[in-house]
This record gives C-alpha cells, sequence and structure tokens, in this order.
C-alpha cells in the first residue's frame, strides 16, 4: 500500500516508474497511472537510476533483492523503505556495500494517502555522502527527511520507537474506551475527554524527565499504582491490558523501593 503511493505520487511528477509486487495483479494496478508492471522483479530493476523497496521484514527485503539483483546495475542507489531489525539493516547495507552497490534504510512515518500526497516524515541514516546524494531523490517524496547520523541502523532504531508509540498510544485508548464503556459511557462520549485534557504533556514533560533520570515527584508511583488498581476494580469483568501490565510494573517498581518518587521513575524498574 506505501509502495503504490509512492509510485502514484512519482509519476505525478513525471518520473517514470518500474513496479514488480510478489503478487502481479497488484503490480499491474499501477499501469493506470503509467507505470510498467513486470512479472520479474530483475527485469523491473533492469536500467533503473534508483530502486526503491517497500515490503514487510527482513526476509522479504532479502528475497526481494535476491531476485531483482541481476537486473541492477553495480553502484545502483537502493533505498529500503521496510520497517526491518536493526540487526538487518546492519547485515544487509555491509553485503550490499562490499558488493559495490550504495545503500540506504529511509524508513517512513506516513501510511499510504501521505506517501501518496508527499506528507509525513522519512527517516535516513548512513554515510553522510550517501545520503547527500540521494537527498534531491528523496526529499520530493515527503514532507520532511530526518537525517539521523552516520551510525547505519538508527534509521531501523527510531522507526521502529516511533511504532512502539503507536502501539502504546492506541493500546492505551482502547483501555480508556473499555473502561468508560464498563461505566455506561459510550466511546463518542469518552472521546470528549480529549476536549479539554491533552495527554501529550506526558511526553513533553514526564518523557523528558524520564531521559534526564529526574524523579522528584509530583505523582508518586505508589498513587498510580493506586489509581492503576481502581481502574482495574472499576472495569469489573472488562479487560484492559495495558493498565494491567502497568500496573505490575508499578508494583515490581513499589517493591524495589520507589515507591515515593515520580510516576517517571517506572524507568529505573
Amino acid at each position: 500500500m506505501l509502495g503504490s503511493g509512492f509510485v502514484r505520487a512519482f509519476r505525478r511528477r513525471g518520473v517514470a516508474v518500474h513496479v514488480w509486487n510478489r503478487t502481479f495483479e497488484k503490480a499491474q494496478a499501477l499501469e493506470a497511472c503509467g507505470a510498467v508492471a513486470f512479472r520479474s522483479a530483475a527485469e523491473a530493476a533492469r536500467g533503473a537510476t534508483r530502486v526503491h523497496l517497500c515490503l514487510r521484514d527482513d526476509a522479504a527485503v532479502d528475497e526481494t533483492f535476491a531476485a531483482a539483483r541481476p537486473g541492477i546495475a553495480p553502484k545502483t542507489p537502493i533505498v529500503d523503505h521496510t520497517t526491518v531489525t536493526p540487526r538487518g539493516v546492519l547485515d544487509r547495507a555491509k553485503r550490499l556495500n562490499d558488493a559495490g552497490y550504495t545503500f540506504l534504510h529511509a524508513p517512513v512515518f506516513m501510511g499510504p494517502p501521505q506517501a501518496e500526497q508527499a506528507t509525513g516524515t522519512m527517516l535516513a541514516s548512513g554515510p553522510k555522502g550517501d545520503f547527500e546524494a540521494l537527498h534531491p531523490s528523496l526529499a520530493p517524496m515527503t514532507g520532511e527527511v530526518r537525517y539521523l547520523g552516520a551510525r547505519v541502523d538508527l534509521a531501523s532504531i527510531f522507526k521502529l520507537m516511533g511504532n512502539a508509540m503507536i502501539l502504546a498510544v492506541v493500546g492505551g485508548l482502547n483501555d480508556v474506551f473499555s473502561l468508560a464503556e464498563a461505566c455506561g459511557v459510550t466511546r463518542e462520549e469518552a472521546y470528549t475527554l480529549f476536549d479539554f485534557y491533552h495527554p501529550e504533556g506526558q511526553i513533553t514533560g514526564r518523557g523528558k524527565r524520564m531521559s534526564q533520570a529526574d524523579y522528584e515527584p509530583t505523582w508518586t508511583l505508589e498513587m498510580a499504582h493506586k489509581d492503576a488498581t481502581l481502574m482495574l476494580q472499576t472495569a469489573n469483568d472488562r479487560s484492559l491490558p495495558i493498565i494491567a501490565a502497568i500496573e505490575s510494573r508499578l508494583r515490581y517498581a513499589i517493591e524495589r523501593g520507589f515507591g515515593d518518587q515520580d510516576l517517571a521513575a517506572i524507568a529505573k524498574s
């Protein structure tokens, strides 16, 4: 889905694009916007001045590159937008660099609509010279290209951190809605909480304090644990998996003697 958005945006900018997908019909559908679909990854890559990968995981990236490699000329830049492991990026970069290719890992914080509209954020890390050479091609693909530095696996780490935040927030929201429903409040009614309560302050405030190991209390672990217990009791038979996990972690931190420190001290446990 992400790759399709990129292809349509490329075509609107007049960029010639060859496409390949393991499901040929998905690639073929992009011929409607002027792309050329191929049944062979190697044929799709043949003659390309730049190769972009948007896949599922490390295994898919390695498998696809192996299939495409016969068609990729030496020194061709390869840009991988896939969310993968840092270890996979390091191994892949070494193999491709040793083989004479330029490799840049450039995962994104965007969905298919943002890929098509060239908004959102693209991360990149690796040798600065490689990034600077590719930047003019990457910049039109996104609202911002954020270069994180020469450490090859750093973009993959930041991408996983960002996605971890998404999962934590969405999981927490589901617990909030479940708690509301347990009390006879609809999810739509519950959502009005955010008309006047702005939890992003936990990132800018307590999150920064956690990063600096500042545990001067404004809301103690002990009191936070008490409230987590109240939430679980109030939910009755409703499942609050995120709150339940945090309650367990808070209890563990209290048992270690951190109960009178700020909630931020959960980082110590």
